[in-house]
């Protein structure tokens, strides 16, 4: 886009349709998240599946992780055959069918509408970021500028979703005014589902119409450079996609026929033993190959770091949805001057105090100049402040194990407070690492090891989870703030070591 259009707070006009865009598909993202595993677990007489902590937080992880790791084949795929911006409208095609599917009250519909999402964002996610860069020249020093701005979009509607959502799914005004309509009041949960569907549809329609805004941002595949390559990678898509097929359709046989026992922890081992296996695969590889030099081998040292602490991380923060969750719906008295909130609006803190901190965080770094901390010292405090954040939470579990106690909402408050200051520490730092530390020749692919170890994050998340129920609450919140503690402990200890592996790569 020429330098000379400024329409939209300074920058070009297509970014407008990509900040609406990515805020109504974060809408229905965490707007669904936000009551999901309260949903699977709500008994079937109020409307929900009924479902013991142990499955619903399996079912839980297993959704988070694909839905990040499928962000790596969406990549290739937009890359290589569909171009980012036909991907993103894919993408956000198969997530509002999914959000819509999700609205019918039947089991086979829950999980066909769950694969829908995992689908569609792991199309959408990835390509509408790369097509936001798309938008300026390569010497354009707005940039970096208009990523910030579409953090901001990303986060308004982390923001709204779960509040309207959450008011539809548990709001007791809400149920009544509904058994007014002479509808079953049990039914909320499914209107709060179709509307996380309304909010990608907006959002679709939307990205149509201001399409024209966009100019040629994302149009042709990247990597389809010539046409011979272009038909090479439709084969290979063709290839991958029918053996995708053909491997799901081989086992919903075998499930339905009863020759596979199929249920909800079995699927989570099964993606915990693939994420296992992807990550050996491909570090393994990178650090079999011969062709890198020194100092390209320690940097890559510093990055399989990276990934293992943002793993850690992610297994932490993303309980925000599962066990942060069960505890503000359980034992906390979701009261605010008086008049009671639905619990799965503590899921908007997150997105509230990023767009509150993130200017605030950005400016001290900007003031330290050159004596701010390295990106490993980041890391550290990330980590560190992740885990002190569960550590907040034992005084009220052990008051919460007392029955018929609710503690105050300022707990909860106060550990999204922490987390979110631990997320600006290390998921940003983390991002720019990736690319500006990977040899030249691989930095694609390291922007998929970051969706990665979101994806073994989230997995973790919901095994840790499942254990809501099988011990008491202050030793689990103690147990789950110990890893990451000691984790940015020995970060901190060994970060000058890992700053100068990084060399003249600063982050």
């Amino acid at each position: 886009m020429p330098h000379t259009d400024r329409q939209f707070f300074g920058h070009p006009i297509g970014l407008s349709t990509l900040f609406f865009t990515e805020m109504w598909e974060r809408f229905s993202y965490y707007g669904m998240r936000g009551f999901l595993i309260l949903f699977m677990g709500a008994p079937l007489v109020a409307g929900g599946m009924g479902l013991d902590d142990t499955t619903a937080a399996a079912i839980y992880g297993t959704y988070t992780a694909m839905v990040y790791l499928f962000c790596v084949p969406g990549g290739w795929l937009a890359d290589r055959v569909l171009g980012p911006r036909r991907a993103v409208l894919i993408g956000g095609i198969l997530i509002a069918a999914g959000h819509f599917t999700l609205a019918i009250p039947a089991t086979a519909a829950f999980f066909l509408g769950l694969t829908l999402i995992v689908l569609g964002t792991g199309l959408l996610k990835p390509n509408i970021s790369v097509m936001v860069g798309e938008l300026y020249a390569p010497e354009d020093a707005r940039r970096d500028a208009a990523f910030s701005v579409f953090y901001m979009g990303i986060n308004l509607g982390g923001f709204l979703g779960p509040l309207v959502t959450g008011y539809l799914a548990q709001q007791e005004s809400f149920r009544v005014l509904v058994t007014g309509w002479g509808l079953d009041p049990n039914a909320t949960w499914h209107f709060a589902f179709g509307a996380a569907g309304v909010g990608m549809t907006l959002g679709l329609i939307q990205y149509v119409l201001g399409g024209r805004k966009l100019g040629q941002a994302g149009l042709a595949p990247s990597s389809a450079s010539t046409p011979a390559l272009a038909a090479q990678y439709r084969v290979q898509a063709l290839r991958w996609g029918s053996l995708g097929v053909g491997l799901l359709l081989l086992v919903g046989i075998a499930a339905f026929t009863g020759v596979l026992a199929l249920n909800a922890t079995t699927v989570r081992d099964w993606a915990g033993y693939s994420l296992l296996i992807i990550t050996v695969v491909f570090f393994g590889s990178l650090f079999t190959d011969q062709s890198w030099s020194p100092a390209e081998r320690a940097r890559l040292l510093v990055i399989f770091v990276f990934f293992a602490c943002a793993a850690v991380f992610w297994s932490v923060f993303e309980q925000a949805g599962s066990t942060l969750n069960l505890f503000a719906d359980r034992s906390t008295a979701n009261q605010l001057f008086g008049m009671p909130f639905p619990s799965s609006w503590f899921q908007s803190l997150n997105s509230l105090f990023i767009i509150l901190l993130a200017p605030v965080v950005a400016w001290i770094w900007i003031k330290w100049g050159t004596s701010q901390p390295s990106a490993p010292t980041k890391f550290a405090w990330g980590l560190v402040g992740v885990g002190l954040g569960f550590m907040l939470l034992v005084i009220p579990a052990r008051a919460a194990d007392i029955p018929g106690t609710l503690v105050s909402p300022l707990w909860l408050t106060s550990v999204y407070l922490v987390h979110t200051i631990a997320e600006l520490m290390l998921s940003p730092v983390g991002l720019s690492s990736m690319s500006t530390l990977a040899p030249r020749r691989i930095v694609g692919a390291m922007m998929g090891v970051w969706f990665l170890g979101a994806s073994v994050g989230n997995f973790l998340a919901g095994t840790m989870a499942g254990m809501y129920e099988s011990m008491p609450l202050d030793t689990l919140f103690w147990r789950v703030s110990l890893l990451p503690i000691a984790a940015g402990l020995v970060m901190l200890v060994f970060s000058k070591k890992f700053t100068s592996m990084m060399g003249a790569v600063k982050a």
